[in-house]
């Protein structure tokens, strides 16, 4: 009875301070809405690439291959894919190196070798693709034409230049828009502030004078502890879900399907930042504030809360770095539940923090302990 008393008190006390109970509820929901806005072309999934420029040079000698290709670059021409013949005094792969051209291809005895750029990746893959496809018709062409010659024209009959690339999207509406990255990446980040306030959970009580009055109190050590961690997490988890629904109605941010697994995981990330805001309040004392700002401040940066970070999976330092990041770790693991359905990607991540939360409150305990008082 008592731990619910005292967590019961720490909600009132937290109601009571409008100043962080505004700036915990508004400050995401603007910044939601701003770098929504602002941002919403970087999230945009139309990608026009323009016209195409292939460069061909055609030294086969032999005449089927030739009016094959021919009758192929016809047909990619009524898609954006244009095909230049290579002029005496031209250097193909110059050419492309240039950027003038985004392939040159050679049609030889042996068959056809495609040079690509590696500054139009996309491009040139693209390219790549299409002439795979028709390789792969013309070698059954000239299968077929061994065997049975009047049954050619219906390999080539089979599909038309539109679909030598077909492209098919999984669940393509659920792809995630500006408004609904930064709805979930500034909720993850309202859950690891949980750490700044919990870093003066117990200093505060300190330097108001009033741990003197709650150890002396009928209640133990632990009941006090117990009490305001239980509170704590109880405005935090209330916070974060004030703006999970405000940006679910108001702004028409997508949560999924699966809203009790998210919720666990955003339980878990603020159980952990609570417990590691707990223990550097009790390692640094007086610093412990500003060094829990620039820790959480760093962990958001890194785990893409203000512009989104690709999936860095490199060697260096930064890359370490933004991979240890707890908001993107975080939000990785929510956009799979979410967008994806994979809800055995949240589990990992909740072991892991709850492993962490009984670490930080464990050192919280032993430093608790070590004290007359609190």
């Amino acid at each position: 009875m008592n731990i619910i008393s005292i967590a019961l008190k720490e909600i009132k006390q937290d109601f009571r301070d409008l100043r962080t109970l505004l700036l915990m509820l508004a400050f995401p929901i603007v910044l939601m809405l701003i770098l929504g806005s602002t941002l919403s072309n970087a999230f945009s999934n139309n990608v026009d690439l323009g016209e195409l420029k292939v460069l061909v040079n055609d030294t086969s000698g032999n005449g089927q291959l030739s009016q094959a290709f021919t009758a192929f670059t016809k047909e990619m021409d009524k898609v954006g894919m244009k095909f230049d013949t290579l002029k005496p005094g031209m250097d193909g792969s110059r050419e492309v190196e240039q950027g003038r051209y985004v392939d040159y291809v050679e049609l030889k005895e042996s068959g056809i070798s495609l040079y690509g750029s590696s500054r139009n990746t996309i491009e040139s893959n693209i390219v790549q693709g299409m002439l795979t496809s028709f390789t792969d018709k013309y070698n059954a062409a000239v299968a077929v034409a061994q065997i049975e010659p009047t049954k050619v024209e219906m390999v080539f009959a089979s599909g038309n230049g539109h679909e030598y690339i077909k492209e098919t999207s999984i669940n393509a509406d659920r792809l995630p828009g500006a408004l609904d990255y930064y709805a979930l990446v500034m909720t993850v980040m309202v859950a690891m502030w949980s750490a700044m306030s919990a870093a003066r959970l117990i200093q505060s009580e300190v330097k108001q004078g009033t741990a003197f009055r709650l150890i002396t109190a009928p209640v133990s050590k632990g009941e006090i502890f117990t009490g305001k961690v239980l509170g704590s997490i109880m405005i935090n988890m209330l916070c974060i879900l004030v703006i999970i629904l405000f940006s679910k109605y108001v702004f028409q941010a997508y949560w999924g399907t699966h809203l009790g697994i998210v919720l666990l995981v955003l339980l878990s990330l603020v159980i952990m930042a609570i417990s590691f805001g707990l223990a550097g309040g009790y390692l640094l004392k007086s610093g412990a504030n500003g060094m829990m700002m620039l820790i959480v401040q760093l962990a958001s940066i890194f785990g893409g809360a203000y512009f989104p970070i690709g999936d860095d999976t490199g060697v260096g330092i930064m890359s370490k770095i933004i991979q240890l990041s707890p908001i993107r770790v975080a939000n990785h693991a929510l956009t799979q539940v979410i967008y994806g359905d994979t809800l055995s990607a949240a589990w990992p991540v909740i072991g892991l923090n709850m492993t962490l939360s009984v670490l930080f409150i464990g050192v919280s305990i032993i430093m608790m302990k070590r004290r007359e008082g609190l």
